[in-house]
């Protein structure tokens, strides 16, 4: 661990971390550990400079720690580094954390809480005719559309993450949804969409 501590240059610093990251998305236990090391400890006081006491700050380094050895297949040192990455998520898990806590105790006698009424027959007869019809028309569509319709709709990614996972670039993602859904607009209409 001691080779971070100034013994090599920036360039090299983040080519080793940016290096550990990688090695997590293959799931290299010896990595992680080390990429924990340097960073539990530094992200730890970071949370605890965004107004966070000990516990919760070390329990958020936690999540954050998982985190990066779950999704360490997601980074691409092309667009930040490993430092960048790991320390957008401990910001995004602190703000996970603030709205949680700033929200009000739900009201379970809430209205909107209740279970709706049952959908009318013929309300479940036009959405049977609805599906069935984007259905078909999604037949229409090129491979590589219905792929990202897919990851987006039924698998619930961003584009950014969609562009990742299917090794694209973001524009080209964008593009072909955009398409697709040009497309199913011409065969649907706007109503169907």
């Amino acid at each position: 661990m001691s080779d971070f501590a100034g013994q090599e240059n920036d360039t090299a610093r983040r080519a080793r971390l940016d290096g550990l990251v990688e090695a997590c998305a293959r799931k290299d236990r010896a990595a992680f550990a080390e990429l924990f090391g340097f960073f539990a400890p530094r992200i730890k006081a970071y949370l605890k400079r965004l107004a966070s006491d000990d516990a919760t700050a070390e329990e958020l380094t936690q999540e954050v720690m998982l985190t990066v050895w779950r999704k360490a297949s997601l980074f691409d040192p092309k667009q930040a580094s490993a430092s960048t990455w790991i320390y957008r998520i401990a910001r995004n898990r602190r703000i996970d954390l603030a709205r949680r806590d700033g929200k009000p105790a739900l009201d379970a006698e809430e209205p909107l809480l209740q279970p709706g009424a049952a959908e009318a027959p013929d309300d479940a007869v036009f959405a049977r005719d609805r599906e069935a019809r984007v259905r078909d028309a999604l037949k229409t569509l090129p491979d590589e559309q219905v792929a990202l319709l897919r990851l987006a709709f039924f698998d619930g990614l961003s584009h950014s993450e969609i562009a990742v996972r299917q090794d694209l670039p973001l524009g080209t993602v964008k593009s072909r949804l955009r398409l697709a859904f040009d497309k199913l607009r011409g065969v649907l209409g706007r109503d169907d969409l």
